[in-house]
């Protein structure tokens, strides 16, 4: 390690050599799968897209945001930290450190922020009660700016000095520093919880609560198939939303607020991995859910029927993969 300060802190010391070998290399082969399925699945869902100008729906948009926030974290953070677990420590030095934690946060928050504003987007459809028009897809390209303006307005502080971003459970990952007890690094973590975390998913529980029930009150179709259909959509975004990001953000205010040595460094771990299996959980929320059938009153068909380009998307990915 010679006489760098940045790595003697990145390295594990002490313990069973084996042991700690034998973790790294765990958690380079989780990595190594969520890379290759991650990257995988955003990019044909990116492909088809590009390919099937019909499927550009408002909705869609989202989802195309999503999955291209999905792909930048498999690109420019995944590689690094399964380098790291390779290698059993950091490799790029106290500014690759810097550009991971803030890169890898600026590209989550926009994917979780999305999750929320797409489930806005198919309420306010709902509400409008009319066919696609320019104002939908203004909304849509607003919603997809607003995304990254937010997220880089929670994420850009660590970097100008509020909180700081530095090495993260073993030394193999680099995040905001959680176990940081200053009064500023408390105060920007329970900012990034409620604004990044919480408001997102209250947003998500709303929006989906309301079309479940406007979906109970509509009249003239099938509404038991539509409402098991819908009620899965909702089980599904919301289920993946909790079990991806629900994990990192308790761990983190465990490691700020709770007691020194709560949070062991390999435990740190898990919740980061789970983070990162959003990337490739997302993809394929999104190609089954939208393998909507059926047709739902003129209300609810925009946002649930074919008219959001569903099915075809379904069947354009069907006819890409076996055709190309």
């Amino acid at each position: 390690l010679g006489d760098d300060p940045f790595l003697k802190k990145m390295n594990l010391s002490g313990g069973n050599h084996i042991k700690i070998r034998a973790a790294h290399t765990s958690v380079a082969v989780a990595l190594g799968f969520i890379l290759v399925l991650g990257v995988l699945g955003n990019f044909l869902l990116l492909l088809v897209f590009s390919r099937y100008p019909g499927l550009r729906t408002p909705a869609n948009l989202l989802l195309v945001n999503i999955s291209v926030s999905d792909m930048l974290v498999c690109l420019f953070g995944t590689p690094l930290s399964f380098a790291a677990s390779v290698r059993g420590r950091w490799l790029t030095g106290s500014y690759g450190c810097r550009w991971y934690g803030f890169s890898n946060a600026l590209f989550g928050v926009v994917s979780l922020v999305s999750l929320s504003l797409l489930s806005f987007e198919r309420y306010a459809v709902l509400l409008s009660g009319s066919q696609l028009s320019s104002s939908h897809y203004r909304r849509a390209r607003l919603s997809v700016a607003f995304s990254w303006l937010y997220s880089l307005a929670w994420t850009l502080p660590p970097l100008l000095g509020w909180s700081s971003y530095g090495p993260e459970g073993p030394g193999t990952v680099c995040s905001v520093q959680w176990r940081c007890r200053s009064v500023t690094a408390r105060s920007y973590i329970i900012c990034l919880f409620v604004f990044c975390l919480l408001l997102p998913l209250l947003l998500m529980f709303f929006c989906y609560g309301r079309i479940l029930l406007a979906v109970r009150g509509a009249a003239g179709f099938n509404k038991s198939q539509a409402e098991g259909r819908i009620f899965l959509m909702v089980v599904a975004m919301v289920t993946g939303y909790l079990l991806c990001w629900t994990p990192y953000g308790v761990v983190a205010m465990l490691a700020s607020f709770g007691r020194p040595g709560a949070v062991p460094p390999a435990a740190a771990l898990i919740p980061a991995l789970l983070a990162k299996t959003s990337t490739v959980l997302n993809p394929v929320i999104c190609v089954l859910l939208n393998n909507q059938v059926g047709a739902p009153p003129p209300a609810l068909q925009t946002e649930f029927g074919e008219e959001d380009g569903c099915r075809p998307f379904f069947l354009s990915l069907t006819l890409f993969v076996f055709t190309g």
